[in-house]
């Protein structure tokens, strides 16, 4: 008697308009069922787009999502605990910005160039003023660089300003300039690199975007950078992953973006394709392999021709055992089945900072002859999160407040609300903060630190005040020390 062959999960392409498509039904060659497709129309869809998941009975949904929806789709994938998302929401947590690339790689102390990021405009014009230079300041909000033109290398603190004044880029991201001679781009499925290359900057450059004139080669990617991009990986528990790691003039290496959604070849995505499909249904299709450092013979092809090939496979090797001899372990990055952990390591409660720290009102950096904000006759209004708009509308940097109410479809989905700032003439001072939950027992000087360098003044108070729970999200800081730190505020004489 034969068994019954297990039945597969019902699979849905999740795709949004206005945003180009990662995958369709190819790249899953030889799935038997019919393969659903949820578009999402951004606005007031979202209960639509839940429904109609449930109305398709559909058990996975596979596709990124893009930064201005990802608060929306946090709220979807609660909506539909028995939908499985791939990549998880938590998976995509570094799509959404550089800000959270920070915390991800603090979190799992992957090392990154040594960044602050500011909420409130007085700390970051207090940072810049008295910090060192060269900076780079990068546009947070988003997953690209969009080819180098939201990145930007600054030399003075008057520079810094200006730039700010500008581009009205929030939050504040500033970075320590890393002298490099390249970066290398590394693409993982499975946590196993399937490609690596350089990028390298144009003499007397520093950009090593190949739209800015940089150039691209596949040959000799060192292996500690296939490690790091590894630990990456494993870390965010993603199925597909790209890391950007700089490679210094001293040769170190830092991760200067990672995330699930990066551009890749069309082959990749099918290798991506034919690994979700052995991972969701093992007993009906293999394990697929992917030769190690392939990238240096394919590498070699021309790129218009790379644009184009499909469905490339790779024979694995046997090894003869006729004299007795063993046959040699496994390649050093193998391809894993990534786990399906249920629950939230990112909460947006805890990690939505853009929307828990709203600013208002003119644009602060400008400043009058006499330190004022504005000049009594026009007033620019500061440049909101771009996660306030749900429109699929990935860049609207000149939109203003007021501007928010005449965009079709701007609705925001986020619940959380506005809260009142603190009054600034009577904040604490960050060291007396650190001095706080230093006086708890149990919080070290380096968890102090890390919470207010992270958080600045005002997020802490906010915390404290408001969203005491945000803090747990701190390494090593769990609900009896948070306990702790509550009962010592509420004796503390620190009070804004």
């Amino acid at each position: 008697m034969t068994m019954p062959e297990q039945s597969l999960p019902r699979i849905g392409m999740l795709y949004l308009d206005h945003v180009l498509r990662f995958f369709d039904k190819s790249n899953f060659k030889g799935w038997p069922d019919k393969i659903e497709q949820v578009v999402y129309h951004w606005g007031n869809d979202k209960q639509r787009f839940i429904d109609e998941v449930k109305r398709k009975k559909i058990n996975v949904l596979i596709g990124n999502v893009p930064a201005t929806a990802y608060e929306t789709f946090r709220e979807i994938a609660r909506a539909l605990p028995e939908v499985r998302f791939i990549p998880t929401l938590d998976s995509q947590f570094c799509n959404k910005s550089k800000e959270n690339v920070t915390h991800f790689c603090h979190k799992y102390q992957l090392p990154i160039p040594k960044t602050k990021i500011f909420y409130q405009v007085e700390e970051a014009l207090a940072y810049i003023n008295d910090t060192q230079y060269p900076k780079i300041v990068k546009r947070s909000y988003g997953p690209s660089n969009y080819g180098g033109y939201f990145v930007h290398k600054i030399d003075s603190a008057e520079e810094a300003v200006r730039l700010f004044s500008e581009k009205r880029y929030y939050p504040a991201y500033i970075q320590d300039f890393v002298p490099m001679k390249a970066d290398i781009r590394v693409m993982l499925v499975g946590h196993q690199p399937v490609c690596a290359f350089w990028r390298r900057p144009p003499e007397g450059e520093w950009l090593t975007n190949t739209s800015q004139g940089g150039s691209m080669d596949y040959q000799n990617v060192p292996e500690e950078v296939l490690e790091l991009a590894v630990r990456a990986s494993k870390a965010a528990n993603a199925e597909y992953w790209a890391c950007d790691i700089a490679v210094s003039t001293d040769d170190e290496y830092t991760i200067l973006e990672c995330a699930t959604a990066f551009a890749a070849f069309p082959y990749i995505r099918d290798w991506i394709g034919q690994y979700l499909m052995w991972l969701l249904a093992p007993q009906r299709f293999d394990k697929p392999y992917f030769a190690h450092k392939n990238w240096e013979e394919l590498g070699k092809i021309d790129s218009s021709l790379l644009r184009t090939m499909r469905h490339i496979s790779f024979g694995q090797a046997s090894h003869s055992t006729d004299t007795g001899e063993y046959a040699p372990a496994d390649e050093q990055y193998s391809l894993l089945e990534t786990r399906h952990v249920r629950g939230e390591e990112w909460p947006s409660e805890a990690w939505n900072f853009q929307d828990m720290h709203r600013l208002s009102g003119v644009n602060p950096y400008n400043r009058n002859e006499h330190g004022a904000v504005g000049n009594g006759q026009t007033q620019t209004q500061i440049n909101q999160p771009d996660s306030f708009l749900d429109t699929g509308i990935e860049d609207h940097q000149e939109v203003t407040v007021a501007d928010h109410h005449s965009l079709p479809g701007a609705v925001s989905e986020s619940k959380l609300e506005v809260q009142p700032e603190p009054d600034a003439g009577h904040l604490p001072e960050p060291e007396q903060l650190v001095a706080f939950f230093q006086s708890v027992k149990g919080i070290g000087n380096v968890l102090s630190q890390e919470i207010v360098d992270t958080l600045g003044v005002s997020g802490v108070l906010y915390a404290l005040e408001h969203e005491p729970q945000q803090l747990t999200a701190f390494r090593n800081l769990k609900q009896k020390k948070l306990e702790a730190i509550l009962r010592c505020w509420e004796d503390h004489e620190l009070v804004c």
